[in-house]
């Protein structure tokens, strides 16, 4: 597959009269993004706010970020399968407005929700804090299931980033990037003396609430499967779900999957970037056994030399990145896998659940259990009540002068295993 992936740079976003783009510039028409993300009976209301880089703007509990992408050419639309039909995609030519995302927030769904800051030293912590975000702040009405309502909070958000992104379809992009993947024969025959190399990316899929969503379907219900990377680009992966803000995958890091854009990069150079495998993260062990087998086989079958590992979540899914690990260096293929550690807020304890002597080419995105004090803001987007009771929260995390002490743990993207972050270690 050939993907055309053009950028246009928002450096700026105003509400007006009419919605559109001009010189970076993005034109909201308020009441008409509320008329379109509002359409469910299960929503009791939306409004809709503005927090840029640098302002005094506290975001929470955060569900998901997107960013908004269109497609201009080729088969299917993005985001298959939750707004759009089931059609393929990661091929053809697709806008996406840079420097922005939609961010969902609300009343919360489940505990592992979490917190953007814009500015002070929370803002550094996250990588969102340096985009100009649409926020939707999306109340259900009284009575509502949990999952019922991540799902309406989940399709507003898709539904504005598609609106939004269709603004961008006529526009001149400010950079276009190519990127392809032959099908396999020919790709492993184009670079024959070069390492073949496949990412293996692990979706939370561990339950009511920890969801993720493959062409729509609950990846829960998968096995591991192979992908071209330029799929994830048009959003065949989707984020559905509650799990520890600083770890999860929200939509965004999906669409901008840091270690495809690498492999990419790498391509033809060093390396010879054959694909991703998709492969879920499961509650029971007969389920770790079957999905770690399937994926150490495929491996094997594609004939890689090298694969790196990323996983989502941490504790009970550290088993199914060991068993991934250990099963794909048995059949013979060097690994690295990416994680984060939660070592205690001293750094003492032991970073992982699991472990084996396998694993031993790790990359961190750094320790969950670091304590931080943010700072009071003068805007609140959400309910600062729950910095109590998200993970990473405590009894008293919410202080009386407006400031929240927590974990990094509760902070969007702090620890992001794919390295879609700024923290991480080295041995010394």
């Amino acid at each position: 597959m050939r993907l055309e992936l053009g950028k246009i740079q928002i450096r700026d976003i105003v509400f007006g009269e009419k919605s559109g783009i001009s010189n970076g510039v993005l034109t909201i028409d308020k009441a008409e993004l509320i008329k379109i993300v509002g359409d469910d009976e299960h929503i009791s209301s939306v409004s809709v706010d503005i927090a840029k880089p640098g302002e005094s703007i506290r975001i929470m509990p955060v569900k998901d970020v997107i960013e908004p992408r269109v497609k201009v050419e080729g088969p299917g639309q993005v985001y298959p399968g939750l707004l759009n039909k089931v059609g393929t995609v990661g091929e053809g030519v697709t806008h996406a407005l840079a420097g922005m995302a939609v961010v969902t927030t609300g009343k919360i769904v489940g505990f592992q929700e979490g917190i953007i800051d814009m500015c002070g030293i929370g803002a550094d912590y996250t990588p969102f804090s340096k985009l100009n975000n649409v926020v939707l702040t999306i109340e259900p009405t009284e009575g509502i299931k949990q999952h019922e309502h991540e799902r309406i909070v989940r399709m507003a958000g898709l539904k504005a980033a598609r609106y939004l992104g269709e603004l961008g379809k006529d526009i001149k992009p400010d950079e276009v990037k190519t990127y392809e993947t032959l099908p396999l024969l020919e790709q492993v025959a184009q670079y024959p003396e070069l390492p073949k190399v496949l990412y293996v990316y692990m979706l939370q899929t561990q339950g009511l609430l920890h969801d993720t969503y493959v062409y729509g379907v609950d990846a829960k219900q998968i096995v591991p499967t192979l992908l071209y990377p330029t799929e994830l680009m048009d959003g065949a992966v989707l984020s559905g779900n509650c799990v520890s803000a600083c770890d999860k995958n929200p939509s965004y890091v999906h669409l901008n999957n840091g270690v495809v854009e690498q492999l990419y990069a790498q391509h033809g150079k060093e390396i010879n970037f054959l694909g991703v495998v998709i492969t879920n993260e499961n509650v029971y062990l007969m389920d770790k056994e079957r999905s770690s087998n399937w994926t150490a086989k495929l491996c094997r079958y594609l004939g890689a030399d090298a694969v790196i590992i990323t996983q989502e979540g941490f504790g009970n899914p550290d088993t199914d990145l060991i068993m991934n690990c250990k099963k794909i260096e048995s059949e013979g293929i060097k690994t690295v896998i990416v994680t984060d550690e939660y070592a205690g807020r001293d750094g003492a304890s032991q970073s992982l659940a699991d472990a084996d002597e396998k694993a031993d080419a790790v990359v961190t995105g750094g320790n969950a259990n670091e304590v931080v004090l943010l700072p009071k803001m003068d805007k609140i987007i959400g309910h600062v009540s729950v910095a109590d009771v998200i993970a990473g929260g405590f009894d008293g995390s919410l202080r009386e002068d407006g400031s929240i002490e927590v974990e990094i743990q509760a902070i969007t993207g702090a620890t992001n295993e794919t390295g879609f972050g700024y923290l991480t270690a080295k041995t010394l």
